[in-house]
């Protein structure tokens, strides 16, 4: 069975072959940042492809908000160079969930939990306990806790 990261790595060689700087250089960090998180605890392990996914899901984020941050200092090009690295890495991710999708998964959430009892400041974290086995991989923690509070706030 191919492993996650072992299709990086192969991914990784064919984009040096094909001489696709970009693709290169945005897998090279990628596996170095994978490689790094398995030397991290006190013993070199192997990382699930679940760790994987949270590796290139953390790398993605940080494209995301260095394309934000060069975009508001006018860097238009360091910026386009972000989103292109992040979309690279987005073609690893689960497809990520339309609003529509987030907003009816956490308005049953609100319906479960206030079923449940939860209210008022406490019902955020008996809903994002609901939503985030539901929306894992699929929704980044942000925009999951944007749309709870919306709609805890009616």
């Amino acid at each position: 069975m191919t492993t996650l990261k072992s299709k990086l790595q192969e991914d990784l060689n064919a984009a040096i072959k094909e001489r696709d700087e970009l693709r290169s250089s945005t897998l090279r960090l990628t596996l170095a940042a994978i490689t790094k998180e398995e030397v991290a605890g006190k013993e070199k392990r192997e990382l699930s492809d679940d760790e994987v996914l949270k590796v290139i899901t953390k790398e993605a984020k940080k494209r995301r908000e260095a394309a934000d941050a060069f975009a508001q200092g006018g860097r238009a090009e360091s910026a386009e160079r972000e989103k292109a690295e992040g979309e690279v890495l987005a073609a690893y991710l689960p497809k990520q969930l339309s609003d529509e999708e987030l907003n009816g998964i956490v308005a049953q959430a609100v319906e479960e939990a206030k079923a449940a009892g939860a209210e008022g400041p406490r019902a955020m974290g008996a809903v994002m306990k609901i939503v985030n086995p539901k929306v894992a991989g699929q929704a980044e923690g942000g925009r999951v806790a944007a749309v709870v509070k919306k709609l805890l706030a009616g």
